[in-house]
């Protein structure tokens, strides 16, 4: 451990319970001095994942923003790995990810003379905690927030990105993660999870309609599927429920398409209800086994009974969830982007052992490239692996 990182974390910690937002980069250029660090700056990822924006430190340098895919510091973010290079002064620059968990908010650059003065494990501690601080100050002030805004959000935009959980989860036995466009002007799409110690429950929810609207109803069924599973509802009293509270609160005439999943960490029992959406695509060593077909059912808030369906997962096993804005985006000349798409692209980014994060990353970024960022819908998908008794998987970090 370096000699000072104690005292660096103790400080960093005590100086921030009365901080601002806006006072973080520069305790974190002071308190990194402490173990070395002549130069320190933070960066977030902006909304989009496609750069790394600093934030801005009225008492430091004046710092650009750092594109992810053909950077240094991108591949930091990329790979969830620490990078070195030597600046042109003579002095080492390392670039540290900044992990939420396993969610990744951006990178801290750190300048030392030398190119071994501190530890990985120490420069990751130091991350860890600046990551901590972000988390917690995010919820006072909205500096982060328009730091990582390249352009305006709507207001459907807006309640989405407020309900959901992470982008990215992951323990030993499960990983979770996903990606929703458009950024700025989704609305209808969304998803959940929750895990525990023996079970981990995902949904992906797809309102009628688009914008504003759309969204309102897409945040009702999200609510409703929270409130019964934390009433410890099963999975098909669950569809129900929302089922319910949609036609109630909008009628028959507004529905959501869902699929709802439970998944037994210890055994792999995989259960799943389809309310007129995509059925989930399983692959097993990167290949597609199966689409998850069964009875579809028709859309929540139509009252309809439907069935819970059954498949026992392998170790290693992923399950990619999605929404039908993904394999129906469309191209300028009107091409589909289409299943056949989607499965080698998943395919091909599974196959490369690449963070689960960084894979999803790269699968959105497809979709958004297909259809030039000119949407027709909401896309969004989330990719779960069960890692079972298997010491290596798709990375999480």
């Amino acid at each position: 451990m370096s000699a000072d990182l104690p005292a660096a974390l103790r400080g960093l910690l005590a100086s921030s319970h009365l901080a601002l937002p806006d006072d973080l980069p520069a305790l974190i250029v002071e308190h990194a001095a402490a173990f070395g660090a002549t130069d320190a700056g933070l960066y977030l990822v902006d909304c989009d994942q496609l750069a790394l924006v600093p934030v801005p430190n009225p008492k430091g340098a004046l710092r650009q923003e750092v594109g992810i895919d053909a950077t240094i510091g991108g591949r930091a973010f990329r790979d969830i790995t620490i990078q070195r290079v030597q600046g042109e002064g003579g002095e080492w620059r390392q670039w540290v990810p900044v992990l939420d968990g396993t969610e990744r908010l951006g990178v801290l650059e750190l300048a030392f003379s030398g190119p071994a003065e501190v530890l990985d494990d120490d420069l990751k501690a130091f991350a860890a905690v600046v990551a901590e601080l972000v988390t917690s100050k995010n919820n006072y002030g909205d500096l982060f927030h328009l730091v990582r805004r390249r352009r305006p959000m709507s207001v459907a935009a807006e309640l989405a990105w407020q309900l959901l959980p992470p982008l990215t989860f992951g323990t030993e036995r499960v990983v979770i993660a996903a990606g929703l466009v458009p950024t700025y002007g989704i609305g209808g799409d969304s998803f959940d999870y929750a895990a525990d110690a023996r079970t981990v429950r995902v949904a992906v929810f797809d309102a009628m309609g688009h914008g504003l609207e759309a969204g309102l109803i897409a945040t009702v069924a999200v609510a409703s599927y929270r409130n019964s599973r934390r009433r410890g509802l099963g999975l098909i009293d669950t569809m129900q429920a929302v089922d319910e509270v949609l036609a109630s609160q909008f009628g028959t005439e507004r529905f959501v398409t869902a699929v709802l999943a439970e998944l037994d960490l210890a055994t792999g029992q995989l259960r799943w209800s389809l309310a007129g959406h995509p059925p989930p695509l399983l692959f097993r060593g990167g290949r597609l086994v199966k689409a998850l077909n069964g009875d579809v059912g028709l859309p929540l808030g139509l009252g309809l009974h439907r069935p819970q369906l059954e498949e026992v997962l392998e170790p290693g096993d992923q399950l990619v969830f999605h929404t039908d804005g993904v394999v129906e985006a469309r191209s300028a000349d009107g091409e589909f982007f289409g299943l056949a798409r989607l499965v080698d692209l998943v395919g091909r980014a599974l196959s490369s052992r690449s963070p689960a994060p960084e894979v999803l990353r790269r699968l959105v970024q497809a979709v958004v490239s297909h259809q030039a960022g000119d949407f027709q819908d909401d896309a969004t998908l989330v990719l779960l692996e069960w890692q079972g008794d298997l010491s290596k998987g798709l990375q999480v970090s």
